[in-house]
């Protein structure tokens, strides 16, 4: 267990390599493929990249994801994420469990979006992070975060999420991380979408990232990606398996600690 600990505080210590409690996950298998993009995602996934992007689903879904970081069990990360339409507004949850028994966080997001306009849609999400240490017990804080998403022109789409955007202690002298990203989305073609984003978090330098996704026959995707600080190279495919029902698989790679293999599904009632 000892030697557990100080293997993760080692990683921890790698800038912006696991995130710490607070950081935003990505938008399920699909994102991670796409080089952890998703701030302009429209579907079920946005509950974790972007609240805005659930404002216009018309159907109740759910998904389902988990990340087993670097080939190690003690860096595992399982997600649930479910989206409802109203007449009021759209309504999602998130929940995220992240580490092992030594070490470990849950993350509980409740998100609220809706149009604005016809090409203007806002969201926001209300967050309850825990984070639990053998021997030192846990602690629970509270924030928030705030997307919108903009249709500029029938192929061209912004985005802008910030998470935490007041400062809150998660221990003595320690922050939850304020973390400010913006994007763009251009689908050139009815097959390729390209996603551009960039992710500021104020204690770190600024994180750039890449995702292709390419629709290669009418159930099946090809993803591509990269990301900086750290360099990261991604890959991932896509498969509707059913009506209504899809499979993500995913992998990121590390120059120095390897491979970040990753799958979910999501279904759309």
């Amino acid at each position: 267990m000892k030697y557990l600990l100080t293997l993760f505080a080692a990683l921890l210590a790698i800038s912006s390599l696991l995130g710490q409690n607070g950081t935003p996950p990505p938008g399920g298998a699909r994102g991670i493929g796409m080089g952890f993009t998703g701030l302009t995602f429209h579907d079920v996934h946005a509950v974790f990249s972007n609240a805005a992007g659930i404002a216009n689903l018309d159907r109740t879904s759910v998904a389902a994801f988990g990340e087993q970081r670097f080939l190690l069990e003690e860096l595992g990360a399982y997600s649930f994420a479910v989206a409802l339409p109203t007449n009021a507004g759209n309504f999602g949850l998130g929940v995220q469990h992240f580490g092992f028994e030594g070490y470990n966080e849950q993350r509980i997001g409740l998100a609220y979006a809706r149009p604005l306009a016809e090409n203007l849609s806002i969201g926001g999400q209300f967050l309850a992070l825990n984070t639990q240490i053998e021997e030192y017990g846990s602690r629970l804080a509270l924030t928030f975060a705030l997307g919108l998403q903009y249709q500029a022109l029938p192929q061209l789409e912004f985005a802008a999420h910030i998470n935490s955007p007041a400062r809150v202690e998660e221990a003595n002298g320690a922050f939850l991380p304020t973390v400010l990203s913006v994007g763009a989305r251009y689908t050139p073609s009815g097959q390729v979408s390209i996603l551009v984003e960039a992710e500021k978090d104020i204690d770190y330098p600024v994180r750039t990232k890449i995702g292709i996704e390419y629709q290669v026959a009418d159930p099946f995707y090809l993803r591509f990606g990269a990301a900086t600080h750290p360099a990261t190279v991604t890959m991932g495919i896509g498969y509707q398996i059913a009506d209504r029902l899809w499979f993500d698989v995913a992998s990121g790679y590390h120059e120095i600690l390897g491979f970040s293999p990753a799958g979910g599904i999501h279904y759309q009632f």
